[in-house]
């Protein structure tokens, strides 16, 4: 797109970061936003463990799902005054050992057609894959989620 600008991932970040109220609620911050990914973080605090001492599995699926969203935010930049639809339709989460402090959650998205609904100014509906990946401090990975979205923008 000639003379398109380059998006301002940072205000995009803050303005994500705060928008959806439970998110707030929760605690869970997103601490990184660019075209290609986005992280999230759940901050190692008490009301974020379960009764056996370790982060809450809601917790950890929550910054899962605020991690693909921001990265959905950074690919659809553009356009993302032009989204009407963002749902969440399916997912899977596998947790692979107990997590234990502050855990960081990475997202990417995934789509065959999203570098060309991003050029086109047309209204267009399209699915979306997510992946995150979850690590505490030490680096260690302690669950994987998918999820799979859907997504509509209005014409430009």
């Amino acid at each position: 797109m000639a003379g398109a600008q380059i998006p301002d991932y940072e205000q995009i970040r803050r303005t994500v970061d705060t928008l959806v109220p439970f998110v707030n609620l929760a605690g869970v911050r997103m601490t990184e936003l660019g075209p290609d990914s986005a992280v999230a973080e759940i901050p190692a605090e008490p009301d974020k463990l379960n009764h056996l001492g370790t982060v809450h599995a809601g917790a950890l699926f929550l910054a899962a799902e605020v991690a693909c969203a921001g990265a959905f935010s950074g690919a659809i930049a553009p356009r993302i005054l032009h989204l009407r639809t963002f749902v969440l339709r399916d997912t899977r989460a596998t947790f692979l050992r107990a997590a234990h402090g502050r855990i960081r959650a990475t997202g990417t998205v995934a789509s065959p057609v999203l570098a060309d609904v991003v050029a086109r100014r047309t209204e267009d509906q399209f699915d979306l894959t997510g992946k995150a990946l979850l690590r505490d401090d030490s680096g260690a990975l302690v669950a994987k989620v998918d999820l799979q979205y859907f997504c509509r923008l209005a014409a430009a």
